[in-house]
C-alpha cells in the first residue's frame, strides 16, 4: 500500500457511496462541517484520508476523487451493519453526542456497544498505521475516534499524532458519568496535540487528565489561539489547546460576489413575496440546534406585532439527520408541528410566514439564501463551533445583514459583535431578532457586520489548519529531542 506524509483519520470519508436508480454505486461529495473544513486543508498539502464510506460492507480499493483533490488518496475502512449500529448509531449518536451536548437528551451507556466501538477504533488505528509513511503526521478527527490516538501510538511510535474535537467537550461533572471516562482520556493522551474549539473545553480536559490519570498538568492559562498547555504522563507530553475552526472565507466571498449569486438572491426574495424582513435558519435537524426555541420566539414576535406577518418571512432549512434515532424523530415532529401552527395562525393564502425545506442544499444554493437574508438565526442549545454563522458572514459582499447567535456556540467567543442570545430565554431571543431586524442597514448594524466579516476573513480555515499542524509538528520535534 502507498504511504502518505499527512493522513487525516475521520469516521467518514469526505465522499459518500450512493446507489442510483440504475443500481450502480457512485461517489458524491459528503455534506457536513468537518468535510468543508478539512478538505481544503488536505487538498493544499496532498496526503490521505482514512474513513468509512457510509454504507455497510463496502470495501472499495483506495481511490482519488476530483471533489476532494487529485493529490488526496481516500482509504476506505469497512464496517458491517452490526458495527454501524453499535459504534455509530449507538456509542457516537446515542451515548457520546448527548453527553457532550450537556445531556439535552439522555445518553445510553451500553457495554456491548462500547466493546464494538473499541474494536472499530482499533480498525481505524490499523488502517492509519498502514497508510502513514515513516515519521508522518496523522490528524485524527472527532468524538467517534477518541481511542485511536493511543492505539495508533502503540502501533507506530514514530508518528506525529494530533487529535481535534469538532463538538463541545463537556463540563467535568457531566463527562464523569461516562463509565469508560478514563479510557477516553487515556486514548486522547496518546496524541502529541489535542485541540478543542474553545479554551473551556481544553481546560476541562486538562483537569480530567490530572484527576483520572494522575497526569502532571501545568497551570498556564489557555486562551483562544494561545500556546497550548502541557499534560505529562508516562514519560510523554501531550499539548492541549484551543484552535477555533473556521471556513474557506475566500471561496465563500468569491461565490457571494458572483453576479449570478446576487441575481439568484433577488429571485428568491421576489419568490418569497419581496418581504421587508427575511429571516434565515440553516441547520441539521438535530435536537441540539435550537430550532424549536427559534420558532417559538418568532411566533411571539408575530403575535405581539413586533414583526408584521404581511412583510416578514422565515426560511428554515433543516437537513435530515440521524432519522433512525428516536430523539431526532421527535425533534422533526415538534418542529414541523410548530411550523404548521405558525402558518395556520399568521399566514395568508399564498404567503406563509415560514418556508420550510427538509433537505440538504448544496453550497451553490445556500449562497443566494445567505445573500437574500436580512437576519441569520443561529440559536443552538449547544454547539462546538457552528460554521453556518461563519459561512453567512463570509458569503456577504457588504456590511448589510445581521447575525443572531447563541452564546452556547464556540463561534460566540469570536463573533462578539453578533446579537448574542441565550436560546433557552424565549423573550431574549425574540428581542434580539427584533433588534437585529431593526438595525439592519443602520450605522450600528453596519459596524457590527463589518467587524464580524473581518474576523471571519482574517481567521479562515487555512489559518486554523496551519496553526494546528504547526503546533503539532513543533511538539513532536520537542518530544524527539527529549528522547
Amino acid at each position: 500500500m502507498s504511504t502518505a506524509d499527512l493522513v487525516v483519520v475521520a469516521n467518514r470519508l469526505p465522499v459518500d457511496l450512493v446507489t442510483g436508480d440504475d443500481g450502480v454505486g457512485r461517489w458524491q461529495a459528503a455534506p457536513g462541517g468537518l468535510v468543508s473544513a478539512l478538505a481544503p486543508a488536505l487538498r493544499r498539502r496532498g496526503g490521505a484520508w482514512v474513513g468509512w464510506p457510509g454504507v455497510p460492507d463496502a470495501a472499495p480499493e483506495p481511490f482519488a476523487d476530483p471533489d476532494v483533490g487529485d493529490d488526496v488518496t481516500l482509504f476506505p475502512v469497512t464496517l458491517d451493519a452490526d458495527e454501524i449500529d453499535a459504534h455509530y448509531e449507538g456509542v457516537a449518536n446515542a451515548m457520546l453526542w448527548p453527553l457532550y451536548h450537556d445531556l439535552i437528551a439522555t445518553p445510553v451507556y451500553d457495554r456491548g456497544w462500547w466493546e464494538v466501538h473499541r474494536r472499530v477504533n482499533a480498525r481505524f488505528a490499523d488502517a492509519a498505521a498502514e497508510v502513514a509513511a515513516p515519521g508522518a503526521t496523522v490528524w485524527v478527527q472527532d468524538y467517534q475516534l477518541q481511542l485511536v490516538p493511543r492505539m495508533l501510538r502503540e502501533r507506530r511510535p514514530d508518528l506525529r499524532i494530533g487529535f481535534f474535537l469538532h463538538i463541545p467537550f463537556p463540563p467535568v461533572e457531566l463527562f464523569a458519568q461516562l463509565p469508560w471516562r478514563t479510557e477516553v482520556v487515556e486514548g486522547l493522551l496518546g496524541a502529541d496535540l489535542v485541540g478543542f474549539h474553545t479554551p473551556g473545553g481544553a481546560r476541562n480536559f486538562r483537569w480530567l487528565a490530572q484527576w483520572l490519570c494522575g497526569a502532571d498538568v501545568d497551570d498556564s492559562p489557555i486562551g483562544l489561539r494561545e500556546a497550548p498547555g502541557e499534560v505529562r504522563l508516562g514519560g510523554r507530553t501531550t499539548r492541549v489547546g484551543a484552535f477555533p475552526i473556521s471556513v474557506d472565507s475566500a471561496a465563500l466571498a468569491d461565490r457571494g460576489a458572483d453576479p449570478a449569486t446576487a441575481e439568484r438572491a433577488e429571485e428568491l426574495r421576489a419568490g418569497l413575496g419581496d418581504p421587508e424582513t427575511l429571516l434565515l435558519g440553516v441547520d441539521r435537524l438535530d435536537y441540539t440546534k435550537g430550532i424549536q426555541a427559534r420558532l417559538e420566539a418568532y411566533g411571539e414576535l408575530l403575535a405581539d406585532g413586533r414583526l408584521d406577518p404581511a412583510s416578514t418571512v422565515l426560511v428554515q432549512v433543516a437537513t435530515p439527520s440521524r432519522e433512525r434515532v428516536d430523539a431526532y424523530q421527535r425533534t422533526r415532529d415538534e418542529v414541523e408541528r410548530t411550523i404548521g401552527r405558525l402558518n395556520g395562525d399568521h399566514a395568508d393564502l399564498g404567503r406563509p410566514v415560514v418556508h420550510y425545506l427538509h433537505r440538504p442544499l448544496p453550497p451553490e444554493e445556500l449562497a443566494p439564501l445567505y445573500l437574500a437574508a436580512d437576519v441569520m438565526l443561529v440559536t443552538p442549545l449547544r454547539d462546538g463551533m457552528n460554521l453556518v454563522a461563519k459561512e453567512y458572514l463570509a458569503t456577504r459582499p457588504d456590511d448589510t445583514g445581521a447575525l443572531v447567535l447563541s452564546e452556547f456556540t464556540g463561534a460566540a467567543e469570536e463573533l462578539t459583535e453578533a446579537w448574542t442570545v441565550n436560546p433557552h430565554d424565549v423573550d431574549g431571543v425574540s428581542s434580539a431578532i427584533a433588534d437585529a431586524a431593526a438595525a439592519t442597514g443602520s450605522d450600528e448594524g453596519r459596524a457590527r457586520m463589518s467587524a464580524l466579516r473581518a474576523q471571519v476573513r482574517d481567521h479562515d480555515v487555512a489559518r486554523w489548519a496551519d496553526a494546528f499542524l504547526e503546533a503539532l509538528g513543533g511538539q513532536a520535534d520537542e518530544d524527539r529531542a527529549r528522547r
